[in-house]
Formats: C-alpha cells, sequence, structure tokens
C-alpha cells in the first residue's frame, strides 16, 4: 500500500527569491529550531550546463527517521538518509527538487518532489510551489492494516514537517527581499 498527497503553496514572492530561498533554508541558523528534523546536509555534486541553462546539483541529507516513534523502534534507527536531486532550468525559471530515502529501504520508501514555477497569474511577482509525496512501508505488507495506519502516521508527520517548510520559505524570502532593498532584519 502506498500513501501518496499533493498540496500546492502560493509565495507571494518572485520565482528568484523564492529560488534562493530553498538553496538557503537549511544553512540558515534561525531555521534550526523549525527544521529539528533535518541535521545535516552536504552538496555531493553539482554541474551547470551553460548551453541549456541548467544546473544539477544533487546533495545528502541526513534526518531524524520518519514516522511516529515506534517506527524508530522497529528498524532500530533514529537517522535516515536521503538524496536530493535538484534541477533548476534558468530559461524556464523552473526548479525541481526530488528526494529519496537512501537507508531503511527495506522498511520503507519515501519520495518527495517540490517544483517552483512563476504563478500563471503573477509570473514576475509570485511563485507556485507543487509538492508531491508518496510514502511505501514495505515489511508490514501481510498485516496491511497496520502498514496502513503507520503510512498515514508517516503522511501525517510529512505534512506537519511540510507547513513548517513552508514558513521557513516565507521566512527567508522576507529575509532576502530586506537584505535586497539595504533593510537589515
Amino acid at each position: 500500500m502506498v500513501k501518496a498527497y499533493a498540496q500546492e503553496h502560493i509565495y507571494k514572492h518572485p520565482w528568484e527569491r523564492v529560488t534562493s530561498a530553498s538553496w538557503r533554508k537549511f544553512s540558515d541558523p534561525e531555521n534550526k529550531r523549525t527544521l529539528s528534523h533535518i541535521l545535516e546536509v552536504d552538496t555531493l555534486n553539482h554541474k551547470l550546463d551553460t548551453e541549456a541553462g541548467k544546473l544539477y546539483t544533487t546533495r545528502a541529507l541526513t534526518i531524524h527517521t520518519p514516522g511516529p516513534w515506534f517506527v524508530r523502534k522497529i528498524v532500530g534507527q533514529e537517522i535516515c538518509h536521503c538524496v536530493e536531486s535538484t534541477v533548476v532550468d534558468a530559461q524556464s525559471r523552473s526548479m525541481q527538487l526530488t528526494t529519496r530515502n537512501m537507508s531503511l529501504e527495506k522498511f520503507i520508501e519515501v519520495e518527495e518532489k517540490i517544483r517552483y514555477d512563476p504563478h500563471p497569474d503573477n509570473p514576475n511577482g509570485w511563485t507556485i510551489c507543487k509538492q508531491e509525496t508518496s510514502i511505501r512501508i514495505k515489511p508490514l505488507s501481510a498485516l496491511a492494516s497496520m502498514a496502513e495506519k503507520i503510512e498515514q502516521r508517516c503522511v501525517e508527520r510529512f505534512q506537519q514537517n511540510s507547513v513548517k517548510g513552508r514558513e521557513v520559505m516565507e521566512r527567508m524570502c522576507k529575509y532576502l527581499e530586506a537584505e535586497s532593498s539595504g533593510i537589515s532584519l
């Protein structure tokens, strides 16, 4: 069984500011409390294709194991390693991030896709963020009802973290806006 959800959010900030905030959200010390489930972020590689106008980046994320506390007890791990692949297309003004867990794969598969594009109603002032997440608990397939409950708890946790992520992005956008105006916060 797979639990999946999708959500959209409109940032009332231009695409350039929102994508800048996305790059900086993990490194800002103010955000570490809000994003406490993120333990470490390291850039593994980046490649700029100047002909296509695209930036390709791969980052390693170390997070607290997703889901309720008893899932961490079952799998015997408190942390989970993930890989985030990002493609920024400067010509079409699109940023796509795909994050997958690399550890705990025999227990849980999580894939999160986020896409930032200029909003069609206000392409120079707003950005639309589309997020899709799928969660699949594996070893409990024989106990489908229990697996469903665990997947639902994981979805709830991911949705809570998505709200925190949007709060951080809004704060970073305001910071970047003030920074570009020469105002210090």
